[in-house]
């Protein structure tokens, strides 16, 4: 038995190698690589790369939102809940400090009236200031009388649709009108996806590119929150060029920059407006990732 094991370690590495080779071939059917098969292989890898090129226009767009400033106003139910509460607290609390200094003025003042009273029992605070409790809920009044809360409505500032101070207590949405075709319209800020860069940059550059913007976003993901897609007309249609898909990116306002002229072309719209503003269809799908906060 160990003859032929001699024999095959004899043999040199190569020769034993191609024998295998030829062995294994005829055996299981499998053939030997050449540099045409190896051509012949990467034939379907240019005819996908080719195919990689898609006749759709790719594009970015921006959801510029500014949170709410003031806290919004309560419901009924909120308001009834709020009162439970308070109620609730009042009657588990213990007294303050204020108000046992209130019973103990009270409790002197009646000493003070009473025939059984003793000046000498406060001889120590003679030479002292007292200053009663009464004396400065009376200074905290005037006070409060003489302070004046900022409106939380104000007519003139949210009628103005271009200015970002409007509607505090509500979330608002840009809106930039730009040209599309022949025809201008509100949409998100949105451009064109330029090769070499991410489709979250694209949607930077939206915003950045707006006339006279100056807005500071911190941008929420570096995916997309949603995808509108439309087609060309059929006389428009090529097939290099079938249509458009937008890509949405959400994004938060940080810094607002300087006032916005009168003329600008951009509006600050809350969830319930954008209907006015823009197309049944790219509604649809824009109402989808805006919370009405």
């Amino acid at each position: 038995m160990a003859a032929p094991f001699r024999r095959m370690a004899s043999r040199p590495l190569l020769q034993f190698l191609s024998c295998f080779s030829r062995t294994a071939t005829g055996n299981t059917g499998f053939r030997q690589f050449s540099s045409t098969s190896l051509c012949r292989a990467t034939l379907p890898t240019d005819r996908v790369t080719e195919r990689a090129s898609s006749p759709w226009t790719l594009m970015a767009a921006v959801c510029l939102q500014r949170l709410p400033v003031i806290s919004a106003d309560d419901s009924p139910i909120e308001q009834q809940f709020r009162q439970l509460m308070q109620q609730m607290e009042l009657e588990k609390s213990l007294l303050s400090d204020h108000e046992i200094r209130l019973l103990e003025d009270a409790e002197r003042l009646s000493r003070k009236q009473s025939n059984s009273y003793d000046s000498d029992e406060e001889e120590d605070s003679r030479n002292q200031d007292i200053v009663l409790t009464q004396d400065l809920e009376d200074s905290w009044e005037q006070k409060l009388k003489s302070f004046e809360p900022a409106q939380r409505v104000r007519a003139d500032v949210d009628k103005d649709l271009t200015s970002v101070e409007r509607c505090l207590a509500d979330s608002l949405v840009l809106l930039a009108e730009q040209q599309v075709g022949s025809e201008k319209l509100w949409l998100l800020p949105h451009i064109q996806w330029q090769e070499g860069e991410t489709l979250r940059q694209t949607a930077e550059r939206a915003l950045a590119s707006l006339p006279a913007a100056g807005f500071k976003a911190t941008f929420l993901s570096n995916a997309p929150c949603g995808v509108y897609k439309y087609k060309l007309p059929k006389a428009a249609r090529t097939e290099s060029s079938v249509g458009t898909k937008v890509f949405f990116f959400k994004a938060i306002l940080s810094d607002s920059g300087p006032p916005a002229a009168p003329d600008s072309s951009f509006v600050w719209l809350k969830k319930s407006e954008l209907q006015q503003y823009l197309k049944p269809a790219y509604m649809t799908k824009v109402g989808r990732f805006i919370l009405d906060l």
